[in-house]
């Protein structure tokens, strides 16, 4: 990065110290001297840099105005600017919330960098401490999205760590850092931010994030943010798997310490070629409002029911909906039922077979909406998303005499009427949940598990009913509670969060297109939970 650290450094953090050495590399860089620019883009208030393909510089110093607006006749439209950080060298006397709205304005994208504790096996003065190294991670995170919001930066805006140049092989180092850099995404994501990670290709920083990318307890960058000097203006690279950070995650410093003069201004700058698009919403289940799917459940002890906010790798801060919920022998959340905003929460009261909608705020309920009578006559009262397209959320339960399947069509604030989708066979099912599209066809999918084999079945969503099941899995039987959380990570997708009966943890599975992959424990103590949802 473009930036004075207090010690030697490559890649950008010391890009003037190291002018005289990257001399041969800067030679095979690409001349945009003479190139035309593209035109002026239109005011941006979304994410930064949220999706976008196309040219970026980052220079030490956030350059004024008037040198931004100069340099709209250069073929960059994107900036790096440094927030913060301990080892971040230069003043940033233009940086403020009125200098970011007013390039913004302009139709600047920002990815914004954070240059802070390096590695405890690099040359810097201010390094990680190994025993420190989640501990430091987070504080950094909190500090960087302080800073984020401070500038009027949007939820979901991506911050870079500057990682900078550090050997690879020495096994303490990596994972001092790789406690680091996975302490720093989830915390981000618990602030509303998306994590980012900058590093030279052939360094640890980069060969330590590629070799943790499948190991399902590190909670790497959302985004990768790579170096190679070649000249080359692209985002893929042999030291980096196809698959990884793919599509739309990658950024690749392809040029770094030279002069360019557009609008008749000089910088000193790095030049990088982006290629990102903001993560997949979660799609339901946030009930937090934070942008990651969460998880709840009722603790029977206490009759409460709780809400453990996710961050796509654990389950955090939670919040508490109120006491008296043992009344109530089905709890459901069936995503934005009213259309109000917020997740809601809805209840079939046990002495009275009433259904409520409890409407949602993001940090509690608000009051209660009688649904309407009769519902102690069915079971598996389950949520499908907006099967039948009309923009509410709906939903499916099992008649219990006759295991017919029932279609309840959301209206936002009742049901429409009631269709049928399947006259019997359904008392053969358990477990139903629904809401995700597990078979990629764009409609939410319904689960179920067969209660005699313990086979889950995939139904696949239709306007008018469910399509000939799926096989989704064996070994089933000794799960309960098997929830959709919506995309929990959000890779892009599906996912699926249950309770293992003989231990307690809560575990979550991911489908891949075909099957489960091996589960994740997001927790322990979940045994006499019930229900999760």
């Amino acid at each position: 990065m473009t930036n004075s650290f207090s010690a030697p450094a490559f890649g950008r953090g010391v890009r003037r110290a190291l002018a005289a050495t990257a001399a041969t590399v800067l030679g095979a860089g690409i001349a945009l001297a003479g190139s035309t620019g593209p035109a002026a883009a239109a005011g941006y208030a979304g994410p930064h840099p949220g999706t976008f393909t196309g040219l970026g510089f980052d220079t030490c110093a956030a350059p004024s105005s008037a040198t931004m607006k100069a340099w709209l006749a250069s073929p960059y439209r994107a900036l790096g600017i440094y927030l913060g950080g301990v080892n971040r060298g230069c003043a940033q006397a233009n940086l403020t919330r009125e200098w970011v709205a007013t390039q913004q304005a302009a139709g600047w994208r920002f990815f914004p960098l954070y240059v802070g504790l390096q590695a405890p096996c690099s040359k810097y003065t201010r390094t990680i401490d190994p025993a420190q190294a989640a501990t430091q991670g987070r504080a950094a995170a909190d500090d960087a999205a302080t800073r984020a919001r401070d500038l009027g930066l949007a939820p979901d805006s991506t911050v870079f760590y500057d990682m900078e140049t550090y050997p690879t092989g020495d096994a303490a180092c990596t994972a001092a850092v790789n406690a680091f850099v996975s302490a720093w995404t989830i915390r981000l994501h618990d602030n509303g931010y998306l994590s980012g990670l900058y590093g030279k290709v052939g360094t640890g920083a980069v060969t330590d994030q590629v070799d943790a990318y499948e190991q399902p307890t590190h909670a790497g960058p959302d985004y990768l943010d790579f170096a190679r000097w070649d000249g080359v203006a692209t985002v893929t690279d042999p030291a980096i798997p196809e698959s990884y950070w793919a599509p739309g995650r990658r950024m690749k410093q392809y040029q770094g310490d030279h002069h360019e003069t557009w609008g008749g201004v000089t910088l000193n700058i790095d030049s990088d070629q982006l290629d990102l698009a903001v993560l997949p919403a979660a799609g339901f289940a946030d009930f937090t409002g934070n942008g990651w799917a969460d998880v709840a459940y009722r603790d029977p002890a206490s009759g409460q029911l709780h809400v453990y906010g996710g961050n796509g790798t654990t389950l955090s801060g939670r919040v508490t909906l109120g006491a008296g919920w043992n009344g109530m022998d089905a709890i459901v959340r069936p995503g934005n039922f009213d259309r109000a905003g917020g997740e809601d929460v809805v209840a079939r009261e046990k002495s009275t077979g009433y259904l409520w909608l409890y409407p949602g705020t993001g940090s509690g309920i608000t009051g209660r909406v009688k649904l309407g009578a009769g519902w102690n006559s069915v079971r598996e009262i389950t949520p499908v998303g907006d099967l039948d397209g009309d923009g509410y959320q709906d939903l499916v339960a099992v008649q219990t005499s006759t295991g017919a399947l029932w279609f309840y069509p959301g209206r936002g604030g009742t049901f429409g009427t009631r269709v049928l989708f399947a006259a019997d066979g359904w008392n053969a099912m358990d477990e139903l949940t629904g809401g995700a599209d597990l078979t990629g066809d764009g409609r939410p999918d319904l689960l179920a598990r067969e209660t005699a084999t313990g086979r889950l079945l995939v139904h696949p969503g239709a306007a008018d009913g469910f399509g000939v099941p799926l096989p989704a899995g064996t070994g089933w039987g000794g799960m309960r509670d098997l929830v959709q959380p919506g995309d929990f990570d959000r890779d892009g997708r599906p996912e699926l969060v249950a309770v293992q009966a003989s231990t307690g943890h809560l575990l979550r599975y991911v489908w891949d297109g075909g099957a489960w992959l091996p589960p994740i424990r997001l927790g322990s103590g979940f045994g006499p939970m019930q229900p999760l949802l």
